[in-house]
This record gives structure tokens, sequence and C-alpha cells, in this order.
């Protein structure tokens, strides 16, 4: 049986159980399920590697001691034992000396949950997974990975507003370009169900590694962070199934809830891939942590300041942003300015709509830039929708294949991108010009036919983000305003 087949069968028999409210609990209670099974089937294998091999998982709450007997506890035992032993016993574990697989293990659960409250169903949804999922086989490793990356797609599906799932396509096209390089430290500090980190893995042991001395070297140099706990148990499970024995290096936090300047020279990596949330606000009080000129409670503005502390000079980057970003005015001219001084934003590949269709049609960029030098010229690419389409949907998602346009024409950093041509989809921006247009850096294209564009979409997101920048200043108003009566009452 397809495993596709039985992850549905699974989310049937749940919705039967009074506890589990909605898509979003659903996956979120298969997935720790899916996570201690497949930690188990890895752990078999590494048991037949390695004959001192000690389970991170103390014996009783092992999967197989607990949950592969069909004919195991069931009903309220079950439950019982799955919310009174099994959820506080791995959510306590500790290190043992420098075995830091335990607080993988504890971060993963620290906020899981078991939403279901028949002990029957329970029993039912387990004995399918240990009867119809076995990770050790290896057409089933490949067709889980692919089941896993559609689980992914649902819970975006029923997610919230700036939570959205790369598509595969852009993930492997912006690690291409980038090429994390093996001992180059890669990162992404917002880093949701760790596709970037899968992709800059897959890329590096299809480049790079030659030994076990290189794979214990690529394991090292991935790191990311996630703030909401079922992307960060979704990605250290994602991890495990792509062969990182410990992912311990998916943190459970948010990056930007830590002063700018805690984050030292230690901190600094070699590339930053990523897409932050945007269209999100921060809580109070995080912008804090930023310096003056760079305070905003929009997420995306707040971690594109965060990417260019975080690079080592001659850091590359490779970043999703919406439109937004590029003519976005008030704290936004002040971060793009940073931006081009600091860095050289060589690169702006400009997404059509509807790539991240279903779950958005807000119009988005790829922005590539390199730290340590000032940006001389931008070069944009408006990548086109392929013959016979209007739009993506999720019957017609965007391909790899569609990037081999940009690939061909892209050249190489080390000589400036010399051998690149202006054509009907690329064109060149001299930094002066940009400058002079108050660091505006959304650039149409000058050999696409003149339309006027009044796509519904487009204008609401300029009205939204007119309104943000409205906000803005009313906050700025509200301090000084405080602050000069603060002192007059002084």
């Amino acid at each position: 049986m397809a495993i596709s087949t039985t992850i549905k069968s699974i989310q049937d028999i749940m919705r039967k159980d009074t506890g589990v409210d909605g898509d979003a609990q659903r996956i979120g209670q298969l997935v720790w399920m899916l996570f201690l099974k497949i930690y188990d089937d890895r752990e078999r294998e590494w048991e037949l590697l390695d004959d001192d091999y000690v389970s991170p998982i103390p014996e009783d709450l092992r999967w197989r001691n607990w949950a592969a007997e069909p004919e195991g506890m069931t009903g309220d035992e079950l439950k019982r034992f799955v919310d009174d032993e099994l959820f506080p016993g791995l959510q306590a574990l500790n290190p043992r000396g420098d075995d830091t697989r335990p607080v993988v293990i504890r971060n993963a659960f620290e906020d899981a949950y078991n939403y279901m409250k028949s002990g029957q169903l329970l029993r039912q949804v387990i004995n399918k997974i240990q009867a119809e999922i076995d990770f050790n086989k290896s057409g089933e490793r490949h067709e889980l990975s692919q089941v896993y990356e559609q689980i992914l797609k649902d819970l975006q599906s029923a997610g919230n507003a700036g939570e959205f799932y790369t598509p595969r396509a852009v993930t492997e096209f912006m690690v291409n370009r980038v090429d994390p390089r093996l001992g180059e430290q890669v990162m992404d500090p917002a880093c949701g169900t760790g596709g970037f980190l899968i992709s800059a893995i897959e890329h590096m042991r299809r480049h790079y590694v030659e030994t076990p001395e290189d794979e214990r070297t690529l394991q090292h140099s991935i790191s990311g962070i996630e703030k909401k706990p079922l992307p960060h148990l979704l990605a250290t499970t994602n991890l495990i199934l792509h062969g990182v024995e410990v992912p311990g290096q998916v943190r459970h936090d948010n990056a930007l809830a830590r002063s700018l300047i805690e984050w030292g020279p230690r901190d600094r990596v070699d590339v930053i891939i990523a897409n932050p949330p945007f269209g999100g606000m921060e809580e109070d009080g995080i912008e804090n942590n930023f310096p003056q000129a760079f305070r905003t409670r929009e997420t995306a503005d707040l971690f594109m300041t965060l990417f260019i502390h975080l690079l080592k000079e001659g850091g590359r980057a490779a970043v999703v942003l919406p439109d937004g970003f590029l003519f976005g005015e008030g704290m936004k001219t002040r971060l793009k300015e940073k931006l081009l001084t600091e860095c050289d934003l060589h690169t702006i590949v400009r997404l059509p709509n509807g790539v991240f269709n279903p779950y958005t049609s807000i119009k988005t960029n790829l922005l590539f830039f390199t730290k340590g030098r000032p940006t001389e010229a931008v070069w944009y690419y408006e990548h086109p929708y392929p013959e016979g389409y209007k739009s993506y949907s999720k019957t017609k998602p965007m391909r790899f294949e569609e990037f081999e346009r940009e690939s061909a024409w892209w050249g190489t950093e080390e000589d400036g991108f010399a051998a690149r041509e202006e054509t009907q989809y690329a064109w060149r921006v001299p930094v002066e010009d940009i400058q002079a247009d108050n660091y505006n850096l959304d650039r149409k294209n000058p050999y696409a036919e003149e339309e006027e564009d009044h796509d519904p979409e487009e204008l609401l997101a300029r009205y939204e983000q007119q309104q943000a920048e409205i906000q803005e200043l009313r906050d700025q108003l509200k301090t000084i305003l405080g602050e000069a009566l603060t002192s007059h009452e002084g």
C-alpha cells in the first residue's frame, strides 16, 4: 500500500476522535508518532552498525517497547501511558556527558501534545503506522520523503498567513546558485520545516561529499532556528529522514528574541538561505533587540537586518522577500541603504504571481547578495511563466527545470558576472539610479510590453505596506511624545 494512502487512512481515524480539532492538530498528532517510529527504524540500523549502540530514549519509552505490539496496551491504559509517562519522560531527557541526542529528542517534544482522547483510536493509528511504514526499506524511504512533503503542504493549507511552504523548485534553485561548499557554515535562521537545510545537504552530498569524514563535516555545518513547535518537530524529523544522525543543529527558538549585538563573531556564517515569514508582526518589545534605525515589528525586515549581521565577510545569501520590501519606505529605506552599502546585492529574480499558490498570491522575489563590498549595480531577472501557463496551481506547480534559463545566463561572481547580458528578461540598474530614487528596488522590466497594473493583489499589497508605514510613524511619534512628557514631568 502506498504510504500516502496510509497517511490518509490515519487522518480518517483521527477525525473520529473528539480531542483532535482540525487539520493542524491532526498533523501535529501524526508527526510526533511518525518521529518516534522513524527514529526507532533508524536505531535498528545503527544497532547493526555498532554493537555498543545505546539509545538516548529510556527502554520503556522506545517505540518498539510500547507501540510495536499490535495487541499491546490500548484504551485508557494506552492513553494514560502516553499522557503521564511517554510525554513527561521524553520532555525531561538530559544530555549524558558529550551525548546531546537526549536533548534533541527533548526539544522535539518540548511543545508536542497528544490531542487524542480515545485510547482505542490511538491504538488503531499506532498499528497502522507500525504495520505500513518501514523507514529501512529504501523505496519506502524515498516515498516517505515525498509523503513528508505532502504533509508539509497540507500543514501550510491549514496554517496561518505568512507561513508559506517554499516550493521545492525555488529552494533547489536558490541553493544551486549560492552553491554551499563543504566546510562552510550554512544557516537558515527562520527554517520552518527545514526545506532549505535539506536542499543544502543534498546539494553538498551531490557535489562535494566523497568520504565518511566529508559526511561528518557536512552534518556539523548545517544549522537552523525555528520558533514554532510543530514546524520545529517537522524539521527535526525531516533531517533524520535525510540521514542526519543528531539534528541538534535545529534549535527551537526565536532568532529575533536575542539582541543583535549578542550575535558575536563566533556566530557568523558563510551562507544564509531563507524565506523569512512575511506579513507577520512580532510581539511588542522584540524590535528593541535591534538598533534604533532598524526597529520595526515587521518580521521579514527584522530578519533581513539579522541576515546582514550574521554573514561573514565574503558570506553569501539568498532570501525570498515580497514586493513590499522592494518599494517600501521608512525603515525599509534605511535597511535597503544598509544592504546596498555593506553587501553586493548582485541579483534579484522577480517571480511571477502564484508561485506560492494556493497559500498566497503575493508577488515574491529572490535576492542574492554577498557581504563585504558595496553594490555597484543590481541585475534583475524576470522569471517568465512556462509556455502555455497563465498561473501556477496545486496541480501545476513551479518546476526546477524552469530555472535553466536563469542558470545559463548567470555567469560567475569571481569575474563580477562579466558574461551577463541584457535580454528580454534581464536588465541592469546602476546603484546610483537606485540611490537617486530613495532606494526603491521595485524596477519594472524595461523590455516588457507596457501594461497598466491594476492587479488587485498588487494594489492591496501596496495599501498594506502604506498602512504599516503609517503605523510605524505613529509608534515613533508615541515614543517621542512619551519621552517628552516624562522629561517634562521630571
